[in-house]
């Protein structure tokens, strides 16, 4: 009898249906075509290429960049009944040659292989005799120059389609731009096959972006108000401050642990194998970790640096909420990153080529970070996506940013710039629009200037967050020398001259939260074996307020989930706060949320107690 594609996804894989256009996919593919699938993270792709794989003659081939992450795939896939194996540097002389023996003789039906690997002339001939049925170049984005996690060994991959001609050929990622698409499709010779997009959107991931205050504090903060005891990813840009922070991180009692290429490469193969196959720990670091990782459960990813551009940014937090549960992206950032990523782009060994597009890619991350609409629908219509309406899971249509209209304020900054020589940096400016008494301003003679003394009316972290929104809109700018030098653009005269004016934000995206007590959930002994509230009268209480809930979400026009979670109505529920300091208290409850729905279920929750006690 002739299988499915249908019959493999429910005997092998335990599905009953696929999802997207993985069908589709698998057909094209089964019936010998080569393809681009661009889909995001959790959005299925291995599977688009495992059962044809297991549909056709001979084995399939995926080429793959993490060699660190082979066995686990390869273990995970033996689970399955599926007969896999690796071929890297990881193996011995002796088991090498025993997976060759097991592909020469048809005893595998998928083989993983580094492209490093792939490229040697014993390892095209070995391939040659086991005549593949589909070749996978898995994280295919590698292969465009201008990404933002070029390998150069992939442009050698062309080679491919001359060696094995006739053979269907699979290009999957989850991060590409209109640019990177095109130079996957003319690099890996695909010219000939279909680009499937399943769409980019991943609804379960709450994006929110706030400005850094406090340091490794703010992230403690956040992972113990928010998710304690729960895994995540906290990325920082160099290795020293990966080391620190998630020292820092340990020693506040988190299970944290570094990782970064400088690493020694047991530390980081015992640290990466803690984070798969424990609860609870939190990975700090570089980007030289996660591609590839496959573990559901991680429920944040906190950038505590700013990221290059919004491929690699959208990439890294499509590790969060594989499972498809509620999980978050938290950006983190100040004036420093964006001097800190120019004064590192400029001092590249790059062409002149390559660092203009990396500084577009860097400007199209300040400008979103520094957004006042929909974080999501930009995020995506930047991939070339569409969401109709905003999305009701982002900080900006969560918490709406209250603005001004900042055109004089802004006409003060630019023109201290310009009268200080735009040979300074943001902390001199504003302190010279601040009248501070610094002993540099004396030196160089600017407190004669008619600048000096006039932005009283910002203290200086209002004066940063409109620094901040300039350069996001490319009215001001940093030296090419990479110094961190404040710079006027043509943008800036059009301001001074009154041609533009401003309408900015006024304050920082989510307000720093002050310390707080461990917050409460619903005590083990309240609840039933089944998870529910034990008690009749908090089971109530609980469906009452999930109708208000309700009532308030259709208010906001989000949804219900947005407004408080399950858990965190049963904890209402069960422990009856009276006042806003109890109900803080709760797991799950914010300041925002504490602000704008509190009021509505505290009386909720009174009137319920004044009716059973009448």
């Amino acid at each position: 009898m002739t299988r499915t594609p249908l019959d493999i996804l429910g005997t092998v894989y335990g599905f009953d249906s696929f999802k997207g256009r993985q069908a589709e996919v698998i057909d094209h593919v089964t019936s010998g075509g080569d393809a681009l699938l661009l889909a995001p993270t959790g959005g299925g792709k291995s599977l688009c290429y495992q059962i044809p794989a297991l549909l056709r003659e001979g084995p399939g081939i995926v080429i793959s960049p993490l060699i660190a992450l082979m066995q686990d795939q390869v273990t995970a896939l033996r689970q399955l009944g599926i007969r896999a194996a690796f071929l890297n540097s990881t193996l011995s002389p002796g088991e090498q040659r025993s997976v060759a023996a097991q592909l020469r003789a048809g005893d595998l039906d998928l083989l993983y292989l580094a492209p490093e690997r792939l490229v040697q002339e014993d390892t095209l001939d070995l391939l040659a005799i086991a005549r593949p049925s589909v070749i996978a170049i898995d994280e295919a984005h590698c292969v465009s120059q201008w990404g933002h996690d070029f390998r150069p060994e992939y442009l050698q991959l062309d080679i491919l389609a001359e060696k094995f001609a006739g053979v269907p050929r699979l290009a999957c990622t989850a991060t590409a731009d209109f640019r990177t698409r095109e130079e996957i499709v003319a690099n890996l010779k695909l010219e000939g096959g279909r680009i499937f997009a399943t769409g980019f959107d991943r609804p379960n991931i709450r994006y929110l972006v706030t400005e850094r205050s406090g340091g490794t504090a703010q992230v403690l903060r956040f992972i113990r108000n928010e998710y304690p005891g729960q895994a995540g990813i906290v990325y920082c840009l160099s290795r020293k401050k990966t080391e620190k922070v998630a020292a820092q991180l340990a020693a506040a009692g988190l299970t944290a642990l570094p990782y970064h290429a400088g690493l020694p490469a047991k530390v980081r193969a015992d640290n990466q194998k803690r984070f798969l196959n424990e609860d609870g720990v939190v990975i700090v670091a570089t980007i030289a970790f996660g591609m590839g990782i496959d573990k559901p459960d991680v429920r944040f990813v906190i950038h505590n640096d700013m990221p290059a551009g919004l491929e690699a940014y959208y990439q890294e937090t499509g590790r969060a909420g594989r499972d498809g549960l509620p999980s978050t992206a938290l950006l983190t950032y100040g004036l420093q990153d964006v001097v800190l990523r120019r004064r590192m782009l400029e001092n590249s060994e790059a062409d002149d080529l390559h660092k203009r597009i990396e500084r577009q890619r860097l400007d199209a991350m300040l400008a979103w970070t520094e957004l006042v609409t929909c974080r999501r629908q930009a995020l995506l219509r930047h991939f070339g996506d569409d969401l109709a309406e905003p999305c009701g899971n982002c900080d900006i249509c969560l918490f709406p940013p209250e603005t001004f209209d900042a055109t004089v304020a802004a006409q003060k900054l630019l023109s201290c710039v310009a009268r200080t020589g735009q040979r300074f940096g943001a902390n001199y400016v504003i302190d010279v629009l601040l009248g501070s008494d610094h002993e540099r301003i004396f030196r160089f003679g600017h407190d004669g200037l008619s600048t000096y003394g006039i932005g009283t009316e910002l203290d200086r972290n209002g004066w940063r967050t409109v620094l901040r929104q300039l350069m996001a809109r490319g009215i001001l700018t940093t030296d090419a020398e990479g110094i961190g030098s404040l710079v006027l653009t043509p943008k800036s005269r059009e301001v001074l001259s009154g041609e533009l004016t401003l309408e900015l934000r006024k304050n920082p995206l989510i307000k720093p939260a002050g310390r707080k007590k461990a917050k409460k959930s619903v005590p083990a002994a309240l609840l039933a074996e089944d998870g529910a509230l034990a008690d009749p009268e908090a089971a109530a209480r609980f469906e009452r307020l999930r109708e208000l809930r309700l009532k308030l979400a259709k208010e906001a026009e989000v949804p219900p989930y947005v407004v408080f979670h399950d858990k965190t109505l049963a904890a209402m529920a069960a422990l009856r706060p009276r006042d806003e300091s109890e109900l803080m208290a709760i797991s799950g409850v914010g300041e925002a949320k504490l602000e704008r729905w509190g009021a509505a279920f505290l009386a909720a929750l009174a009137e319920d107690g004044d009716s059973l006690e009448g």
